[in-house]
């Protein structure tokens, strides 16, 4: 019985992940959308450069009901749009920090 039990289990874990990636896609959409609005380029930002890379990617998985990749592409896309928004938002404190100081008189 115990071992009918995580066979189902199992295979209920194996449905759950055949899905299409709806929220992995718009997490990362969004993470791009906050490094973008922090001041990220692909110019300026390798990482956010590869986030637009890798959410391309997914969506192009995403259209090929390939959604395992797609889940993978985006979580990808994630991870480098946090690093590029990490990034911008380090290189906007050290430009506040450089700025001169004024005094209201």
């Amino acid at each position: 019985m115990l071992r009918l039990i995580a066979v189902f289990v199992g295979v209920a874990c194996l449905f759950g992940c055949a899905g299409a990636p709806v929220q992995e896609m718009s997490d990362a959409r969004q993470a791009i959308a906050a490094a973008g609005a922090a001041g990220a380029t692909p110019a300026t930002s390798p990482d956010f450069y590869a986030a637009q890379a890798a959410i391309t990617r997914a969506e192009t998985h995403l259209e090929a009901q390939e959604f395992t990749r797609a889940r993978l592409a985006a979580k990808e896309a994630k991870r480098h749009a946090a690093a590029a928004l990490a990034s911008a938002n380090t290189n906007a404190s050290a430009q506040h920090a450089d700025a001169p100081v004024t005094r209201p008189q």
